[in-house]
């Protein structure tokens, strides 16, 4: 079978862990792993804490030049749908919409193993997932422009304020008091 997305490789069966057996390109090294091989293995496998994954969002890895490439199942022929994954340098999941089959481009099996999510790939493709990663971007570039305008010595005092804030019994009490003191008007 060919590969769906350098279009160059053949696949080849390959043991991706003891217990999961992939098919894998031998020139891109992206990996195709069918829907009821995936099932049986994520079955197999403990379920992650959800409360500790967004602290594990953030992988340093590279990207590589086919995740931007559109591809067929090299099942049934659809075009994959895509889930992007992580917020500080994201890359994109794919998955065959009609058969649930899972398209991994190199390395992104080892970095969703090391984010945790590799056990909850189909949680990747829900709307609360995707709601999740744009309010983590959303906040990231908030924080950089609170870097950026008020320097990074005294934004950081910021965030430790908010932080200590946020968790104590009258935090509210105190951002008051601050939206008082800046009131202009």
């Amino acid at each position: 079978m060919q590969c769906p997305k350098c279009q160059q490789g053949e696949l080849q069966l390959i043991a991706l862990r003891h217990d999961l057996n992939v098919q894998c390109c031998s020139h891109c090294h992206g990996m195709w792993i069918p829907p009821e091989v995936y099932a049986q293995w994520r079955h197999q496998q403990p379920l992650p804490n959800l409360d500790d994954l967004p602290k594990a969002l953030d992988v340093d890895h590279s990207l590589t030049l086919l995740d931007s490439r559109a591809a067929l199942c090299p099942d049934c022929g659809c075009f994959f749908s895509r889930a992007k994954v992580g917020s500080k340098r994201p890359f994109y999941v794919e998955r065959c919409p009609k058969c649930e089959g899972l398209w991994c481009d190199r390395g992104e099996w080892d970095v969703l193993e090391q984010m945790g999510l590799h056990t909850i790939i189909d949680q990747l493709f829900t709307s609360e997932w995707q709601t999740k990663i744009r309010q983590r971007e959303l906040a990231e570039r908030e924080r950089q422009a609170t870097m950026e305008k008020l320097g990074e010595d005294l934004a950081l005092r910021v965030f430790e304020l908010a932080e200590l804030l946020e968790k104590h019994p009258n935090g509210d009490f105190g951002v008051a008091y601050l939206m008082r003191r800046f009131d202009k008007t």
